[in-house]
């Protein structure tokens, strides 16, 4: 069985920008490639599930956040890092949908197709809607206050340890 880090996207790994899609609007958080090679090197799979209504709201398309993933990846190239696999919800929150966080569909999807063993795994984001479903499932669960982070009231409920970005987390991990 394998390890992992779940990360949200948008405030977690990259600055949150509304309804991010285009290449030339993305930034890295500081720290995050070099991050996500320490996890790739420590050989924890690194999985990003992300909720992407703007697809629904019709203002991208899921090859349009294809692209986007891609050249995220690319740029990790740079730093020998790598998001082993991306998982995208792209429905209307008020669809209701099973795939859409904190629901749990997406992450018992690459739970089962990356074989990862929840005890040992993590999942990161900077809100407790994306730990939720961490939480539930069995994995340790680590709030950063990047994005939407600061702004998310700590609890244990959701949250296992609170970091003030994603580079804090290799004192934990690793």
């Amino acid at each position: 069985m394998n390890k992992a880090v779940i990360l949200d996207r948008d405030g977690t790994i990259n600055i949150e920008k509304n309804y991010l899609f285009r290449i030339e609007e993305f930034e890295f958080i500081a720290g995050v490639p070099e991050t996500i090679r320490s996890l790739n090197k420590s050989g924890f799979k690194v999985i990003v599930i992300t909720n992407q209504s703007g697809i629904a709201r019709g203002y991208f398309t899921e090859d349009e956040v294809r692209k986007l993933h891609g050249y995220i990846n690319q740029e990790l190239g740079k730093y020998a890092a790598h998001i082993d696999a991306f998982y995208v919800c792209p429905h209307h929150p008020d669809e209701g949908c099973e795939c859409r966080k904190p629901n749990t569909k997406l992450y018992t999807a690459a739970l089962k197709e990356w074989e990862i063993d929840t005890a040992r795994s993590y999942m990161v984001g900077d809100k407790t809607t994306d730990l939720t479903p961490g939480k539930q499932l069995g994995m340790k669960t680590i709030l950063v206050e990047t994005g939407y982070g600061k702004q998310q009231i700590y609890d244990a409920r959701y949250c296992d340890y609170q970091v003030e970005s994603l580079k804090e987390i290799i004192k934990i991990l690793c």
